[in-house]
C-alpha cells in the first residue's frame, strides 16, 4: 500500500514534455484571433503585389531608394524580390506587435483569466512551463513568417513568373536557389521575432493584461526606431534590436554580406537569452 502511494506522484510528476507542448499549440491555434491574424497576414504580400503590379502598369512606381525602398522599387519585376520586401516591410511593426500579442496571451492573458495560476500549482516545473510557453510563442511566429513568405513567393511567381528571379546583383538565380534565399530570410526574420517574443515574455510575465505587452512592445520598437535615426545616441545603436533589420535586403545580395545579418543574428539571439532569463526570474517567484 506503502509503494503504491509513493509511485503515484512520481507519474505525476514524469508529463512527458511533448504532450504538454502539443497542448499548447492547440491552445495557440485554436483562438479565432490567431487564425484571424494568421489570414491577414496572408492577405498582405497579395495586396502588396497587387498594389505593385498596378503601379507599375501606370508607370507610378515606387521610388528607389535604401532598404525597404530598394525593395519595393524591384520587386514589381522580380519575384525573388516580394517575399523579401514583404517580410522587411512587415518586420518594422506588424510582426512585432503580432508576436507581442501571442507572447501576452501565453502568460500574461492566462493570468487575467485564472488559468496561469492552475498551471503553476501544477506538478510542473517553471522552468519547463516557461519552456513551453517560450516554443509555444516561436512556433507561432515561425508559422507567421513561412506562412507569409509562402503566399509572397507563390504572388511573385504568379505575376512575374519563374523566368524573373535574379538577385539585385544582377545574377539570375535558379527556381532552387531562390527558394533557398526566401528561406533564408525566413529563418532569419523568425530569429527577429523570437528575441522580441523572449522580451514580450518578460513583460507578459510581470502583468495580468496582455495590452500592457503589446502597447510596451509597440513603444520599445517605435523608440528604438527612432533613437536609430539620432547620431548623437550612435553608441546605443549597436545595443538595439532593430539595428539590422533593414540587412535582410542583403539576402538578395550576389555573394551575399553575412556581417549585418550575422550581427543581427548574434544580437538577436542575446535579446533570447536576457527576455527569457528575466521571464524565468519573474515566474519562479510567481504564484498565481
Amino acid at each position: 500500500m506503502t509503494a503504491t502511494l509513493d509511485a503515484a506522484p512520481v507519474e505525476r510528476w514524469s508529463v512527458p514534455f511533448h504532450r504538454l507542448y502539443r497542448a499548447e499549440l492547440r491552445w495557440i491555434f485554436r483562438r479565432p484571433r490567431t487564425l484571424i491574424v494568421l489570414g491577414l497576414l496572408a492577405l498582405i504580400p497579395v495586396i502588396v503585389g497587387i498594389g505593385l503590379t498596378i503601379a507599375g502598369d501606370s508607370g507610378a512606381g515606387p521610388g528607389g531608394g535604401d532598404g525597404d525602398n530598394a525593395l519595393l522599387a524591384s520587386a514589381a519585376g522580380n519575384a525573388l524580390v516580394l517575399p523579401l520586401a514583404t517580410l522587411g516591410l512587415t518586420l518594422n511593426l506588424l510582426l512585432p506587435l503580432v508576436t507581442a500579442m501571442s507572447a501576452g496571451d501565453a502568460l500574461a492573458g492566462e493570468s487575467a483569466v485564472g488559468t496561469l495560476r492552475g498551471l503553476l500549482l501544477a506538478p510542473v516545473s517553471r522552468g519547463r512551463l516557461l519552456l513551453m510557453k517560450a516554443l509555444g510563442v516561436a512556433t507561432f511566429t515561425l508559422a507567421a513568417a513561412l506562412l507569409m513568405a509562402v503566399v509572397a513567393t507563390v504572388t511573385g511567381l504568379v505575376i512575374n513568373g519563374t523566368g524573373s528571379l535574379f538577385t539585385l546583383s544582377g545574377n539570375t538565380l535558379s527556381f532552387v536557389d531562390a527558394l533557398g534565399r526566401v528561406a533564408l530570410a525566413a529563418a532569419w526574420v523568425t530569429l527577429q521575432l523570437w528575441a522580441v517574443g523572449a522580451i514580450a515574455l518578460a513583460i507578459s510575465a510581470c502583468t495580468e493584461h496582455p495590452m500592457v505587452v503589446v502597447v510596451s512592445m509597440l513603444a520599445g520598437v517605435v523608440v528604438s526606431t527612432v533613437l536609430l535615426l539620432l547620431s548623437a545616441v550612435d553608441w546605443l545603436h549597436p545595443f538595439l534590436l532593430p539595428q539590422s533589420w533593414t540587412a535582410i535586403a542583403d539576402i538578395l545580395r550576389d555573394p551575399i554580406p553575412a556581417d549585418q545579418l550575422g550581427e543581427g543574428a548574434i544580437r538577436a539571439a542575446c535579446y533570447v537569452v536576457i527576455g527569457l532569463s528575466l521571464a524565468y526570474a519573474r515566474l519562479s517567484t510567481k504564484d498565481g
